[in-house]
């Protein structure tokens, strides 16, 4: 939006039945100026026809990645060279879409916007994820094979590599988030993470910034994250791991005095809160308004680190838009990780919001 659709948005706010000729008289525009910013207010979502009827916040709009994602774990130490004995498992998988569903599990309204392939995997996919978020948004395509992400684990779950195969994500264009922007524009936090091409992702971040739309990045993995531009203004957290922030700022990562620079350095690009998470040490976050802690889990057995980063980040942002502050909401977040770790499964089914609770009482 640019200022003088801002300024005619706040005046629709105050009072939806004010006529186009009212708008004129008070922001001192021409009655056919007013009537082209009201049609673009339309066609952004803004409003929605008569009356100036403002849309509802449409909860959080996911925006990224959704895979099959198989885990291998081995019996036994691996042997190079050579087949390893191992069980496998295969669900569904992908950062955005892991985000949604646990963000459903807590009762919070989710959208999903990604893309599938028109294949068996496509179809489980968006079969599984509509019972906790809204997929209507999402698209499946001819000639495409469905996001695929393998990883490889331990004996103890902990992860030793993983492949992905996400060529699908390159199909996705800036047409086809135009398409989806009144959904986007009407959320209350939209969360992106990095899949997408690297001109769809600094479009999304640049027009929320514009239009004041809150927006969460997860940068997924150090090579992706180069994709993101130098500036994050407008961005409202940025939640990465230990190797995504030293790729980012170009740093390395030593003691926690270099985690609290990091941040700091991140939110000198315009991030308003940055999260880095530190595996079994939880995390740190550090904050525009000088906000800095390290937040340290409970000790849990765990039983595989698969999606615990986005049940993290889920509860963030649950924890966040339920009005808790900065050190609350990554606390609840912290909550919704272990619940996790003490998982077989990418997104634990019994995490609730009792469940949350419950936990949530028992450590902190």
């Amino acid at each position: 939006m640019n200022d003088k659709e801002k300024l005619l948005l706040t005046y629709i706010e105050e009072n939806p039945f004010m006529t186009q000729q009212e708008l004129s008289e008070r922001s001192g525009l021409s009655r056919s100026a007013v009537a082209g910013y009201i049609s673009n207010l339309v066609k952004q979502g803004k409003i929605m026809g008569r009356a100036y009827v403002l849309p509802k916040k449409n909860g959080i709009t996911c925006i990224g990645g959704a895979n099959i994602d198989r885990k291998l774990q081995l019996d036994g130490r691996l042997i190079p060279e050579t087949s390893n004995p191992a069980k496998t498992e295969q669900s569904s998988g992908g950062v955005a879409r892991n985000i949604a569903e646990n963000l459903g599990r807590l009762g919070k309204q989710a959208n999903l916007i990604t893309v599938v392939g028109e294949d068996t995997e496509g179809s489980f996919l968006l079969s599984h994820t509509k019972s906790f978020a809204d997929v209507s948004a999402s698209q499946r395509l001819l000639n495409e094979s469905t996001g695929a992400y393998s990883a490889i684990l331990d004996e103890e779950g902990e992860m030793l590599f993983a492949l992905a195969d996400m060529n699908i994500y390159e199909s996705v264009d800036i047409g086809f988030i135009d398409k989806r922007w009144g959904l986007i524009s009407s959320s209350e936090m939209v969360l992106l993470d990095t899949n997408f091409p690297e001109d769809v992702l600094k479009y999304i971040i640049r027009r929320c910034q514009t239009e004041g739309v809150p927006l969460t990045i997860i940068p997924v993995s150090e090579p992706k994250v180069l994709k993101l531009p130098t500036s994050l203004e407008g961005v409202s957290w940025f939640i990465c791991n230990k190797g995504e922030a030293e790729t980012y700022v170009g740093m390395t990562i030593e003691t926690e005095g270099d985690y609290f620079k990091a941040a700091k350095a991140i939110t000198q690009r315009g991030a308003e809160r940055v999260v880095i998470t530190r595996g079994d040490q939880g995390l740190i976050y550090y904050t525009t308004y000088k906000e800095a802690r390290a937040v340290l889990p409970p000790k849990v057995e765990v039983a595989d680190v698969t999606g615990a980063g986005d049940a993290l980040v889920a509860g963030i942002l649950f924890g966040y838009l339920k009005g808790s502050d900065t050190d609350g909401a990554c606390r609840i977040g912290v909550i919704c990780s272990s619940i996790t770790l003490q998982s077989k499964y990418t997104v634990a089914p019994t995490l609730n919001k009792t469940k949350l609770q419950q936990e949530f009482s028992l450590f902190y």
